[in-house]
Parts: C-alpha cells; sequence; structure tokens
C-alpha cells in the first residue's frame, strides 16, 4: 500500500471532484467554508448542503448552528461518536425561487456495525447573500 506524504492535501468528505475527476481537497473545497464562515459564505445551495455534510462527518456543531435557519434551528446537536461516515452523492439540485433551493442527496454511514442511508430533499433559503438549511423530507 502506498503511503500518503504529510504534505498530501486530504480529500474533501463531499466527494466533490475536479474538472479533472480528481478529488477536491478539504481546504479548497468544504474548508473554505466551514473555516471561514465569517468571510465566505456558501455560494449556492449545494455547496452549503455539501460542506455541511462535512461539518457532519468533522462534527463540527458550531458551523451546522450558523448555517441552520433561526426558523428550524435547534438548540442543541448530537453526534453519534461510533457513526462512520462513508459517503454523500448529490442525486438533484434546483432553484425553487430567487432565494431558494432544493438538494436531494443519499449520505451512507455506519453505526454499531450497522449501515444506514439518509435520502433527503433539503429546502434552503438564502437571505441577505447567505444560504441556511431550512428543513427537509426524508424519503
Amino acid at each position: 500500500m502506498a503511503s500518503v506524504s504529510s504534505t498530501t492535501p486530504c480529500a474533501c468528505p463531499c466527494g466533490r471532484l475536479s474538472a479533472r475527476s480528481a478529488p477536491l481537497a478539504y481546504a479548497g473545497c468544504c474548508g473554505r467554508y466551514i473555516d471561514h464562515w465569517d468571510d465566505a459564505p456558501a455560494p449556492d445551495a449545494e455547496s452549503l448542503m455539501r460542506s455541511r455534510y462535512t461539518a457532519f462527518v468533522r462534527a463540527q456543531a458550531g458551523y451546522l448552528r450558523a448555517t441552520w435557519h433561526a426558523s428550524t434551528r435547534p438548540a442543541t446537536l448530537d453526534f453519534d461518536a461510533g457513526a462512520r461516515w462513508l459517503g454523500l452523492e448529490v442525486r438533484a439540485h434546483r432553484s425553487t425561487g430567487p432565494e431558494s433551493a432544493e438538494v436531494e442527496f443519499v449520505a451512507r454511514y455506519r453505526v454499531g456495525g450497522r449501515a444506514v442511508r439518509l435520502h433527503e430533499c433539503s429546502r434552503f433559503v438564502c437571505e441577505a447573500g447567505r444560504w441556511y438549511y431550512v428543513d427537509g423530507d426524508i424519503r
């Protein structure tokens, strides 16, 4: 097995690929939104959804709460310490209005030796130039 150099950037958990079909590094993908929320909000609903998936993988509650619309934001977030996130598939994304969009995705993870598949159609709104997760329908 080949070793990975410590200078090799880690692939972003969201699985987004470059134009050359290479995995994007965390810093150039979701990291630019998660680590710089104040200065660099996600530019669209799909990017926000992908960065929220990455924040779940990394258990970054602050980012998840900051990007959750105030009307539906939970008071606290709990993470299952035993969850091992396996991947994200964005199935569809579409504008539903000038300041709203939907993203359909499947997120896979394993917990307690059991495979779990979360299939959701999420709703997002854009307010003052920032996208927020509102809610979603589990499929």
